[in-house]
C-alpha cells in the first residue's frame, strides 16, 4: 500500500524509490524505522512522532480527520514530497489526482483496513461476487462477522460509512466496488462463465486484474449506442474497436464514489465522442485516458483488494 501510495503521489514524476527490508531490531534502529511501513524521504521521516523509537511492529497512521490508516495519504505525501524540495507536480497531475480521488477514496485506497473484521467481510463480499456474480445475503457474511464478535449489519455499514460498498434502503449490499448488484451499463463475463456487472469503465478493468483471470467486457457508447468490448487474456487487453477510449470524470458534488464519479467514466468508441459527451454534461470536469492508462488505474486500485494479510 505505502509503495502504490507513494507511486500515486509522484504521478509519473523521476524519483529514485528504494524499497528496503527490515530483518530485526538492530536494522530497524539503523534505518530509522518505528513500524512497517516507515516511508523515508532523504533519509528523513516526515511523518515521525516525538518519543517514538525504532520498532518492527505494524505501523498506525492518524490522519487529521482522526481516521487511522497503514500508509501515508497520497496528499500527504505529496505534500512532504513538496517540504522536502522534491520534484514538482504539473498542472495536468494534480488534476488527474483529484478526479481519481473518490474511486481511490482520497489516496487512502480501496483496500478495506483489516481492524474490526473489516478486511475479512469485505473480501467475502467481494469473493462472493466473484463466484456468483451477485451481491452476498447478510446471512452469508455473519460467520465472518462473528469471528471478531461484530453483528453483519455492524460491520457493513462502516464499511458503507467508508465508502467500500453501499446499501440498499434495507441494508443490503447494492454494490460493492468494483462490483454492482443491479444492472449498470457494463457487463463483465469471466473465464469460466460467471457474469457481473461492473460500477464503471474503470471498474470493469479492475476486476481481471483483482482476480488475476481472463474476462470479456461489454459496454457501448453512451453517446452512439455503438458497442465497446475489451478482451483482457494473459493480462493482455484487445479494444474493439481499436479507437476506444474511456473517460475518466467526477461530478462537482460530494459523497460516495457510486454518486460522485460512477456515471462519469465510460468506455466510448473513440475520443471524440467522449468529447461530445462531456460538451453535454457541464457538470462533469475529467479527461480522456489512453487504454494502457485506463488498464493501469484499475490494477492499481482493485489489484490489491484480495491479498492476503
Amino acid at each position: 500500500m505505502a509503495q502504490e501510495r507513494v507511486r500515486a503521489a509522484l504521478a509519473g514524476r523521476t524519483a529514485r524509490v528504494e524499497a528496503v527490508e527490515v530483518r530485526d531490531a538492530a536494522e530497524a534502529a539503523q534505518w530509522g524505522m518505528t513500524g512497517s511501513p516507515t516511508v523515508l524521504i532523504d533519509g528523513t521521516d516526515p511523518f515521525a512522532q516525538a518519543g517514538t523509537g525504532p520498532s518492527m511492529s505494524c505501523r498506525i497512521y492518524r490522519h487529521a480527520d482522526g481516521t487511522v490508516d497503514e500508509a501515508p495519504r497520497v496528499d500527504e505525501l505529496r505534500q512532504a514530497l513538496g517540504a522536502a524540495g522534491g520534484p514538482e507536480a504539473v498542472e495536468e497531475d494534480c488534476c488527474e489526482s483529484d478526479l481519481l480521488d473518490p474511486i481511490g477514496r482520497a489516496g487512502r485506497g480501496r483496500r478495506a483496513p483489516a481492524e474490526r473484521g473489516l478486511r475479512a467481510v469485505h473480501q467475502a463480499v467481494l469473493r462472493h461476487f466473484a463466484a456468483t456474480g451477485q451481491a452476498p445475503q447478510t446471512a452469508t457474511l455473519t460467520p465472518v462477522a462473528s469471528s471478531v464478535g461484530r453483528t453483519t449489519q455492524e460491520v457493513l455499514a462502516e464499511l458503507a460509512r467508508e465508502d467500500f460498498l453501499t446499501l440498499d434502503e434495507n441494508g443490503q449490499i447494492r454494490a460493492a466496488y468494483p462490483f454492482s448488484a443491479v444492472p449498470t451499463a457494463h457487463r463483465v463475463t469471466l473465464e469460466g462463465g460467471v457474469e457481473m456487472w461492473s460500477m464503471c469503465a474503470i471498474d470493469a478493468l479492475g476486476i481481471p486484474e483483482m482476480l488475476g483471470t481472463d474476462a470479456v467486457i461489454a459496454s457501448s457508447d453512451p453517446v452512439t449506442g455503438e458497442p465497446v468490448t475489451i478482451t483482457s487474456e494473459n493480462r493482455h487487453t484487445v479494444w474493439e474497436p481499436d479507437s476506444a477510449a474511456v473517460f475518466v470524470g467526477r461530478r462537482s458534488c460530494s459523497g460516495p464514489a457510486a454518486a460522485v464519479c460512477c456515471d462519469a467514466m465510460n468506455f466510448f468508441t473513440s475520443a471524440d465522442s467522449a468529447r461530445s459527451w462531456l460538451e453535454q454534461h457541464p457538470d462533469v470536469q475529467g479527461k480522456t485516458v489512453s487504454q494502457e492508462l485506463a488498464v493501469q488505474i484499475g490494477r492499481q486500485i482493485f489489484g490489491p483488494l484480495l491479498a492476503a494479510g
